[in-house]
């Protein structure tokens, strides 16, 4: 709850080094994420998500978990790690951790994209595959 009632780290990043959007237009979570990146470290980030209280949780803990961290240490977040950090999502929400980490990879594909660089860890990642991780209905979005 306190990362939805005071989320960390919202808005934009002006002149960012990479930015990843995913979402998913079903159930309506959308979530952009902004990076500053400095010597292969995450000095900054940043997000805006328009989604229920579940993504602006788990995207405000993922920005929380990344920020200071090296391109490598941030592509192994998981979305278990995520929700583990909130203390848990109910299962009907956990779609919403996997949005928060598919956010982070889309932002760091941007970052090796604009500076031809690789990553193991982004081999078979597309960001503009839509990310629908669940069977759900419309009520629980």
């Amino acid at each position: 709850m306190d990362h939805f009632m005071n989320p960390r780290n919202v808005g934009e990043i002006e002149n960012p080094d990479a930015v990843g959007q995913v979402g998913n237009p079903k159930c309506g979570d959308i979530m952009k994420m902004y990076l500053r990146i400095e010597n292969d470290v995450i000095t900054d980030v940043k997000f805006k998500t328009f989604g229920c209280g579940s993504a602006i949780a788990t995207s405000s803990m993922a920005t929380e978990i990344i920020k200071g961290k090296t391109i490598k240490e941030a592509l192994r977040l998981t979305n278990s790690a995520v929700a583990d950090a909130l203390d848990g999502l109910p299962p009907v929400k956990m779609h919403c951790s996997v949005l928060a980490e598919q956010a982070v990879k889309s932002a760091i594909y941007d970052y090796a994209t604009k500076n031809d660089l690789y990553f193991e860890e982004l081999e078979g990642f597309d960001p503009n595959e839509e990310h629908d991780h669940h069977d759900h209905g419309d009520d629980h979005c």
